[in-house]
């Protein structure tokens, strides 16, 4: 499960795959926003995904 959030708006929740379809965007893109390089990089108007639990 992942929680996506561009600034401090919850723009999407759900597995990878649905959030991905919710927002138009590619699996692999979830998976980048997620990163920590991706985190650290947000100063506040990145898009940041973080991961809720062990699943995808």
């Amino acid at each position: 499960m992942y929680a996506i959030y561009k600034g401090d708006d919850l723009i999407a929740t759900g597995t990878k795959q649905e959030c991905a379809e919710a927002l138009n965007v590619k699996q692999s893109t979830i998976e980048f926003w997620a990163t920590p390089s991706n985190v650290k990089r947000d100063k506040g108007k990145r898009t940041v995904a973080v991961r809720l639990d062990g699943d995808s």
